[in-house]
C-alpha cells in the first residue's frame, strides 16, 4: 500500500466524521472496508485519523488564521478535511516533509475537489500555514 492510499482512506474517514457526524472508529472501519493492510500501514492510517480528530480544534484555529475572506464553516467539507489532514501531518508529523503533505493534499483535491479552484485555494492556505511554521522554527 502506498501512503497516498493511506491518506485517501484517512481523508474519507475524516469526511464521514465531519459531514456524517460519525464516530471516528466507525468512519475508519467503513473507510477500510475492502482493503488489506499490514499492521504498520494500519497504524499510519489510525495516527492520521485519530490524530486529526483529536487535534481538530487546534487545526481549525490554524486554518481560520490563514483563510483570506473565508470562514471555516463555509468551506466545502472536502476542502476543510483535506486542510485538516495536511496540517495535521505538517504540524504533528515532523518525519514527513511539508512539501509531501501539501502535494498529497493537492492530489486529493484534484480527485475529490468540488471546483477547479479547490487546488489553488488549498495550496494557498497550506503555503501560508507552512510559512508560519517554518518561521517559528528559525
Amino acid at each position: 500500500m502506498s501512503r497516498r492510499l493511506a491518506r485517501e482512506i484517512a481523508f474519507r474517514a475524516l469526511f464521514q466524521v465531519d459531514v456524517g457526524k460519525c464516530r471516528s472508529e466507525l468512519a475508519l472501519k467503513h473507510s477500510l472496508e475492502g482493503y488489506s493492510f499490514s499492521s504498520s500501514e494500519e497504524q499510519f492510517i489510525n495516527e492520521l485519523v485519530f490524530g486529526a480528530v483529536d487535534k481538530c480544534s487546534v487545526l481549525d484555529d490554524l486554518i481560520r488564521k490563514h483563510l483570506v475572506k473565508w470562514e471555516l464553516e463555509r468551506l466545502s467539507a472536502v476542502d476543510r478535511n483535506l486542510l485538516r489532514l495536511a496540517l495535521f501531518e505538517i504540524v504533528y508529523r515532523p518525519d514527513i516533509p511539508p512539501a509531501v503533505s501539501i502535494n498529497e493534499a493537492l492530489d486529493l483535491a484534484k480527485k475529490y475537489g468540488s471546483s477547479g479552484e479547490a487546488v489553488g485555494f488549498i495550496n494557498s492556505v497550506l503555503d501560508r500555514a507552512v510559512g508560519e511554521a517554518l518561521d517559528k522554527e528559525s
